[in-house]
């Protein structure tokens, strides 16, 4: 059986190999690549994030990915963002009181969690809703964060026939969005490569869907 290819989109985040190699234990073929044929071929497209909302942003810019993105989608193409590369699917992050404009897939301002520890680190169960396909069979474990911003609400108003998305949500210090189904768009905050059995899980979840 041929194996779904998945694009890692590569324009410049840190971290990336990890992310690489977790997709390839989940059953995908990997790439890591800025080409845009490779990017619009595959069955799947990956955008990893690390570091600041502006400084991914501005790498995407630069790089092009918002057109690459928006292309995919448009076409329903699927896309996982994670970490930042989910936070940036937001209209806008808000840091140290500078706010920079996302992508605008979804509305909603991604700015600082109000929690007596910050960064958020380590493991963290999560609140799935009944319709899901990322964490099928995996909605009572945990999984791995590292952050210090979210989106501490949603707001995406969807009229019917359209299908509502699956939020799912984490708790520090105050709720917010661990991760999100919504069509072609799927995104979690948390670190699916960091997070075990359970991560390579959820990724199989997601490439089985492509």
């Amino acid at each position: 059986m041929t194996r779904p290819t998945v694009a890692v989109l590569d324009y410049g985040s840190g971290n990336v190999h990890s992310a690489v190699k977790a997709l390839e234990l989940a059953g995908a073929d990997v790439e890591l690549t800025a080409d845009r044929a490779r990017i619009q071929g595959a069955d799947g497209l990956l955008v990893p994030g690390v570091g600041a909302f502006a400084a991914v942003m501005a790498a995407l810019d630069a790089a092009r990915g918002a057109e690459l993105i928006d292309r995919r989608l448009a076409g329903g193409r699927p896309v996982l963002g994670i970490c930042v590369g989910m936070q940036v699917m937001f209209e806008r992050g808000v840091e140290r009181g500078e706010g920079v404009d996302g992508l605008g897939e979804w509305p909603g301002t991604v700015d600082q969690l109000r929690a007596p520890v910050l960064p958020h680190i380590g493991w963290n169960t999560v609140d799935v809703p009944d319709e899901t396909v990322l964490f099928d069979g995996i909605r009572d474990e945990r999984f791995y964060f590292v952050h210090s911003y979210g989106a501490r609400e949603w707001s995406l108003d969807v009229q019917k026939p359209h299908r509502e998305p699956s939020v799912t949500w984490a708790t520090h210090g105050e709720p917010f969005v661990a991760a999100v189904e919504n069509g072609p768009l799927s995104a979690t905050q948390f670190h699916p490569e960091k997070s075990g059995a359970a991560g390579i899980r959820l990724l199989s979840n997601w490439i089985r869907s492509l």
